[in-house]
């Protein structure tokens, strides 16, 4: 039963590297040029001891990032669907294509598509940041994550620019049906297909101001993202108001920011999606200057442990260990593409 086990998780792994298209990694010496010997594990000492040679040319990080994800989403287990890229003088370097066309339940990843859509309106001079929504006691998901159902004092009201900031940040549940007040779900999804994205949608209900928060597909939301940084998504304005919230050092269940230091957290601007056993993530890693240099999607659901929503669930851990390794292997890359200025921001000892 032992040997059977261990031939099923090896024939998984085949089959995996076969669909990915990635089992050139093992002969990425060949087919790249690169130094790296093809049987290193891209996690040794030994690998990472060649960093400074390998990371100065991104089609030689890209087998090692390739490698990464395939050894930490074997060892995760479940379903991972994916589309990770690199950024190069000549447009986006795709690296890791799984299932990248595949429609999914986005959960808390298409909040990003939502607050685009909010932005947008914003940008077409029909709604401002420092307008009002109200906050009713009706409109307050009981027990759902982020703030406003702990504040415990309706009615009230905020801005439209404290409700996105809830929405990417804390990830709000509330802050999605604040949204929706201003932005029916019929009109959001218009927005996004006339945006070039028909698949990332949400998906409406009775009421015509809610809705649940649908579908994408990696490539979809890894086209999102790289309109964004690109800035031909919004205007500069809100590009720079929607990056300085995802870059946000507030987060909850974060992987791929979770052990990283406090000047690498700012350069990622990441958004995590958790429901039922999902847990999703999609994000942009800058270089030092502010330049786009790795775009992330990554969606997994089927691993052990469902119920478990912190730090220590399999794909999180999985995501957590990606992000470190994407990290240290892009360490002499420079990214490409519009730059955006990293804001350092520094906690307060109130007064």
């Amino acid at each position: 039963m032992i040997r059977a086990g261990r031939e099923r998780r090896l024939a998984i792994r085949v089959n995996r590297r076969t669909a990915l298209g990635i089992g050139t990694v093992a002969t990425a010496g060949t087919v790249l040029g690169s130094a790296v010997p093809a049987a290193a594990d891209p996690g040794s000492s030994a690998v990472a001891g060649r960093s400074a040679r390998v990371n100065a040319r991104p089609e030689l990080v890209a087998p090692l990032i390739q490698a990464a994800y395939l050894r930490e989403t074997t060892t995760a287990g479940g379903n991972w669907q994916a589309y990770l890229s690199l950024a190069t003088a000549d447009g986006p370097l795709e690296v890791v294509a799984d299932s990248p066309d595949q429609v999914l339940e986005a959960y808390s990843v298409n909040k990003i598509a939502v607050a685009v859509a909010v932005l947008d309106k914003v940008d077409r001079g029909l709604l401002t940041l420092d307008q009002r929504v109200d906050v009713t006691a009706a409109i307050v998901v009981p027990g759902g994550d982020g703030i406003f159902s702990l504040d415990n004092a309706y009615p009230s009201s905020v801005t439209l620019g404290h409700a996105l900031a809830a929405l990417l940040t804390v990830s709000d549940d509330t802050a999605v049906r604040l949204c929706g007040l201003v932005c029916p779900a019929a009109e959001l999804n218009s927005i996004l297909v006339a945006k070039g994205f028909p698949k990332t949608q949400v998906q409406p209900v009775a009421n015509p101001n809610r809705f649940f928060l649908g579908t994408s597909t990696p490539r979809e939301t890894h086209d999102l993202l790289r309109a964004l940084v690109a800035g031909t998504l919004l205007t500069p304005a809100s590009t720079a108001f929607l990056l300085k919230l995802l870059r946000s050092p507030i987060a909850f269940n974060e992987g791929i920011r979770r052990t990283t230091s406090s000047a690498e957290r700012a350069r990622i601007a990441t958004k995590a999606g958790w429901f039922a056993d999902a847990r999703h993530e999609a994000g942009v890693i800058f270089d030092a200057a502010g330049a786009p240099l790795v775009t992330y999607v990554l969606f997994a659901d089927g691993q052990a442990d469902p119920d478990n929503y912190g730090a220590t669930h399999p794909a999180v851990t999985a995501r957590a260990r990606l992000g470190r390794r994407m990290l240290d292997v892009t360490a002499n890359l420079t990214g490409a593409g519009v730059t955006h200025r990293l804001a350092a921001q520094r906690p307060s000892n109130g007064g």
